[in-house]
């Protein structure tokens, strides 16, 4: 069971569902986001439950665009606006302090997964991150001076107005995934990703359109894990896909995320590739629940 919760971020209002334990203020608040244009009624809303069901608050919204949350640039990828809503979603998360007991965990699967691994180096006070086959970029990237890179990421980040930025990067309006690339070319191209979202979106209500812009400011540091990661001060779980097939992700760029964090950290290595444990009620989706709750156990 859940409750319906709302609050702001960059001047929109993003809503979510709220899934409180029988004793909220003596347990974690679990911070949940999907994925590229997924929402909250697809695969973590399965996660959430079983979360709940062993102890855990959780918090789980849309982004600003999609799903039940307002914002003026509907169905619209920027990352450093999804991120700064997840780092509100924390803010928000700590105004509540009847409802969990202080101690906060951001969990993103995906782009988000990114997300929350830009944002953990970035919000002080975690408990802890679960990172789940993250979209890191397609380039090992080396930054001359780390501490200087983060500091320029914080400024970008903390200053909001994201549309006053220029574009390196915008692609679209077009379908999120597509059973033809040639007649009807998508942002998701693999055809595992077509069959997840029609399957998963393709529930009654569940608030999905297969539409997306993808947009990129231009910026002097890059929204990137890879700037972030050795800033982490909290634990890090990052969970990968065995042969991941998205073309966006790279195994060697996830691993060299992992590398560069110094807090306690742990990697797993889980089969099915990118989509196989986001299918609820699998044995694949309850391996994954059970090294998420393991880690999460040895955390607070």
């Amino acid at each position: 069971m859940f409750a319906e919760q709302e609050f702001i971020s960059e001047g929109a209002i993003l809503r979510g569902r709220w899934y409180s334990t029988k004793e909220p203020t003596i347990s974690p608040c679990i911070v949940m986001c999907n994925g590229t244009s997924a929402t909250v009624s697809m695969a973590l809303s399965s996660y959430a439950d079983e979360f709940q069901k062993n102890g855990f608050n959780v918090f789980l919204f849309d982004h600003v665009g999609f799903g039940r949350s307002e914002g003026k640039d509907r169905q619209t990828i920027n990352p450093w606006v999804q991120g700064k809503g997840v780092a509100d979603a924390v803010e928000f998360v700590r105004s509540q302090v009847a409802s969990h007991n202080g101690k906060i965990i951001l969990w993103g699967d995906s782009f988000s997964g990114m997300l929350v691994l830009v944002v953990a180096g970035l919000v002080d006070g975690l408990s802890g991150t679960i990172s789940f086959a993250a979209s890191c970029g397609v380039n090992v990237l080396e930054f001359k001076n780390p501490k200087e890179s983060l500091t320029a990421l914080k400024t970008i980040f903390y200053a909001g107005e994201f549309d006053q930025l220029g574009d390196s990067v915008r692609e679209g309006p077009m379908p999120v995934v597509s059973s033809d690339q040639e007649a009807n070319p998508s942002l998701l191209k693999p055809i595992q990703a077509f069959r997840w979202f029609i399957e998963q979106g393709g529930q009654w209500n569940s608030g999905w359109e297969n539409r997306v812009t993808r947009v990129i400011p231009e910026t002097d540091v890059p929204f990137s894990p890879l700037v972030t990661a050795p800033f982490i001060k909290a634990p890090v779980l990052m969970m990968i896909g065995k042969q991941d097939e998205m073309p966006q992700i790279s195994t060697d760029v996830q691993s060299e995320v992992f590398r560069r964090v110094k807090s306690k950290k742990q990697i797993y290595e889980i089969d099915g590739g990118h989509f196989g444990a986001l299918y609820p009620d699998t044995p694949l989706f309850y391996e994954a629940i059970d090294i998420q709750l393991k880690f999460i156990k040895s955390i607070i």
